[in-house]
């Protein structure tokens, strides 16, 4: 079996609260972001709402799809999202053990 060597990502896109949602929408429309996300080379694993904040997207990503991810956000994201991106990893399994070994 083939390790899997793709990485967890959190993006955070979070809302140009300047631009009513019409606007917003008007943008992505335009970009293609909802028709093309996400990237090529990136599976989406969690995409929640949090509201009066924008959207929290886990993605499953190789290194080597780091830069289509980005670019990607340049060109589609931007003008409608401040963007950020931060390496993650599944703590709940860390957690569980944790509870059990501090019970």
């Amino acid at each position: 079996m083939a390790q899997d060597d793709r990485v967890l990502l959190t993006v955070l896109l979070h809302h140009d609260q300047s631009k009513t949602l019409d606007e917003i929408m008007a943008h992505l429309k335009k970009t293609g972001f909802y028709r093309d996300f996400p990237p090529e080379g990136s599976e989406l694993v969690s995409w929640v709402v949090a509201m009066s904040y924008g959207f929290i997207i886990y993605l499953r990503v190789r290194p080597d799809g780091l830069r289509a991810l980005n670019r990607f956000m340049e060109q589609k994201a931007w003008g409608t999202f401040r963007y950020e991106v931060f390496p993650s990893y599944d703590f709940a399994p860390i957690a569980a053990q944790l509870k059990k070994d501090h019970a």
